[in-house]
Order: C-alpha cells, then sequence, then structure tokens
C-alpha cells in the first residue's frame, strides 16, 4: 500500500468514526468500506511524513503556556527533609497554570517490592525513601559526588527507591530526592493525578527548571562540585532536558537512566497511533492528555518535546551515562529506544538487564526494586562493587518478597 493510499484509508477511518460518534447509531451516515488494519511499517512511514509535514498539527505541547515563577527553596542546611518550597510551573492548556516540586517530609521503611512501597505511599506520599535526604551529610573523598534519586511519571520519591536509597547510603553516598512534577487534574496532571502521590504529571520542561533548583540545594549543602543521577522513566529525559537546557551539564558527573523514555515511547503502538492520526490536523491526543497530563503525551513517539531534546544528538559533553533496559519493559516500547547514541566529550554504556541475567524479568516499575540494578547502580559509582544477579519476578519485584 501506498504512503498516500494509507494516509487517505487512516483519515477516512477517523472521519467515519467521528460520524457513527456523533450519529450515534452504528454506521448511521456513513457508507464506507473496510478499513485494512495498516502494517507495522507502513504506520512508521505514516508517522515520518507526519513529522516532515509541515501541515501537520502536533498538540501544543513543548512546555510553557505561561511564565514559571521560582520558589524559595531554602538552603537544605536545616531538618532532615529541609524547608524548601517549590518550583513554579507553567501554564496548561487544559487547565489553570500551575505545577511544582516539593520537599519529602517523614521517612518511610524499605521496602523489597514496588507493589508494597506503592501502597505505603498511598497513605503517606511524601515521605522519603529510607537514606535519603541527611542535608548533614558530608561526601567523602572517596565518594565525591551526592546522589540524586529522580522518580518517574505518576510516581514518587519513596515509591521509586524505597528499595535502592538505603543501600546506597550504606554504600558511602550522600542520597537525595524531592518529588517534582506535581500537577492536579485542573492543572493539567491528568485522571493519574488524583491519587496520593502520583508526580511527575507537569510539563517537563517546567519539571527540569525544578531539577535545577533542587540540584543546587544539594551542592550549596555538601560542598560538592558535581552530582551522580540516578533516574526512572521520565526521570530520564526530564534530567537530560535540565542538563541540556537548564545548566546541569557542568553540574551532573555520571546520568544513570532505567527504562527512561529518552526517544519517546509508543506504548505498545498506541502512542504511535495517536501521532499518526495526530499529524494529520485531529487533536486526538489533545483528549488523550486529559487523562494521561502533560508529561505522559511529551513522552509519546515523536512529539515536539522528544525531537527537540534529542536534536543535534542524544548527549552533552563532560557526562558519562549509563542506560539501563529490560526487554520485559511494557511501557518504554520497544525497550532499546532507551539506549543512547555517544556525542562528542561523552560516554555512554547501554546495559540490557536480561543479558547475563535471564532470570531478572524486570518490567518497567519494578526495575529499581531488581538486586542486579542496584548492583548496576553501585557498580557505576563504585567499580570494585560486584555486579549480582539474582531473580526479579515481573510486576512484584524486589526477588518476591513482599
Amino acid at each position: 500500500m501506498k504512503r498516500t493510499t494509507l494516509r487517505g484509508t487512516l483519515r477516512a477511518a477517523v472521519v467515519a468514526g467521528a460520524a457513527i460518534l456523533v450519529v450515534g447509531l452504528p454506521g448511521a451516515g456513513v457508507n464506507a468500506e473496510p478499513v485494512p488494519a495498516p502494517t507495522e511499517q507502513q504506520l512508521a512511514d505514516v508517522i515520518a511524513d507526519g513529522l516532515k509535514d509541515p501541515a501537520a498539527r502536533p498538540i501544543a505541547e513543548t512546555g510553557s503556556a505561561g511564565s514559571g515563577s521560582a520558589c524559595n527553596s531554602g538552603s537544605g542546611a536545616g531538618s532532615g527533609n529541609g524547608s524548601g518550597d517549590c518550583y513554579g510551573g507553567s501554564g496548561s492548556s487544559s487547565g489553570l497554570s500551575g505545577g511544582y516540586s516539593s520537599d519529602t517530609v517523614g521517612f518511610g521503611p524499605p521496602s523489597t517490592a514496588f507493589l508494597a512501597a506503592f501502597g505505603h505511599s498511598l497513605l503517606n506520599p511524601d515521605v522519603a525513601p529510607p537514606g535519603a535526604n541527611d542535608w548533614h551529610c558530608t561526601p567523602s573523598a572517596e565518594h565525591p559526588e551526592p546522589v540524586v534519586l529522580i522518580h518517574g511519571t505518576w510516581e514518587n520519591a519513596y515509591d521509586n527507591f524505597a528499595f535502592v536509597s538505603q543501600p546506597i547510603h550504606d554504600a558511602g553516598h550522600c542520597v537525595f530526592t524531592f518529588n517534582y512534577g506535581r500537577s492536579n487534574l485542573v492543572q493539567g496532571g491528568g485522571l493519574g493525578s488524583v491519587l496520593p502521590g502520583a508526580n511527575g504529571t507537569g510539563y517537563i520542561e517546567d519539571s527540569a527548571k525544578q531539577i535545577a533548583v533542587f540540584v543546587d540545594r544539594v551542592l550549596a549543602a555538601t560542598g560538592a562540585q558535581k552530582v551522580n543521577i540516578v533516574a526512572h522513566s521520565q526521570g530520564g529525559p526530564v534530567s537530560r532536558q535540565y542538563l541540556k537546557f537548564e545548566g546541569g551539564a557542568p553540574k551532573v558527573r555520571h546520568l544513570m537512566t532505567f527504562g527512561a523514555t529518552n526517544h519517546g515511547t509508543t506504548l505498545v503502538g498506541i502512542g504511535a497511533l495517536g501521532r499518526a492520526i495526530n499529524n494529520f490536523g485531529i487533536d486526538v491526543l489533545g483528549l488523550v492528555e486529559i487523562f494521561v497530563g502533560h508529561s505522559g503525551i511529551q513522552q509519546t513517539v515523536g512529539s515536539n518535546f522528544v525531537n527537540n531534546l534529542n536534536a543535534g544528538g542524544d548527549t552533552v559533553p563532560g557526562v558519562d551515562y549509563t542506560v539501563v533496559g529490560s526487554r520485559y519493559d511494557e511501557i518504554t516500547t520497544p525497550y532499546d529506544s532507551t539506549f543512547l547514541t555517544p556525542g562528542p566529550g561523552a560516554t555512554v554504556r547501554n546495559v540490557t538487564i536480561q543479558d547475563g541475567c535471564e532470570q531478572d524479568l524486570s518490567d518497567h516499575l519494578t526495575m529499581l526494586y531488581s538486586p542486579r540494578v542496584l548492583s548496576i547502580i553501585l557498580n557505576t559509582l563504585d567499580p570494585a562493587q560486584p555486579l549480582q544477579c539474582a531473580f526479579n519476578p515481573w510486576l512484584i519485584g524486589g526477588g518476591g518478597k513482599l
């Protein structure tokens, strides 16, 4: 099937579907032949054509629709949780302006399974994972860079890192984390934001500014020159946005990402299909954005955000990257789209979790509850630390221990 034919077929399908919805009866007022399902390659070709088409109308998602305002974040030299406030977000295409970051309050228990940590965070959405946010921590000569943990979409500092934070601290590192991208339903955070602790839903550009404020606080409190970042899912591209556009490159030694949506995700084809239809001028993704929030739409393949982030290369000079993916990732799809290509002055280590450890079945949410992933983090921070391999069940995680 030629590309032009597929364009017309898909357009006819969308128009026919819209007419059915308007009339309210199956097929009423529509006399169309059944539409053959496009192949994956045809769909990819349509997406590529649409992205090159100046007449295409992607959704308004490139970031701030209004001007953000930074809040005073405190010095971090006070109590364990600090008194920091926020970095205001920007305007929303589907709600009031808003979005902010916040410090953690108190500490949650260690957890070996994501589901257990998630349940705890529903009742305690603002707690820190154990071992994190000791603002009196002084980096050692052996480990001079503090570690900053950056959570993913619909996650929080606790349920994302309740398994790895204490062992990183126990290995001699100062560990810090916070909650970014807090945007409620009215502010365009999507339906997921109604759950307690479901953060990372605001515009990614605004969240990157919030990371910039937090990293500066960590550097000021510890006296360090640089930090190392451990990031999950959206944490990867938002950290790369910080490196590339918010002055973060000179302040970061190493960026480790796990299941990061570095080149966008097809969400097993759903995102790719939505992008294709969107590129025809029908804002179907604008409707989806109401449900998944600003950052969810920005992470679909071919979005303005993803294209802008990767324009000119995947990396910035002076930063080392460790990029980890799982063959069982059901969110960042295809999973190897997370991998980066090194540019000038940067090193990249792309790692598939199952290479050398087939019994690790980590999916997207349980990666940070994998003993192997923990060993990759510790080995990256200190090459003397050996890599581990252990069974990690899909969905439950943590070696299956609740």
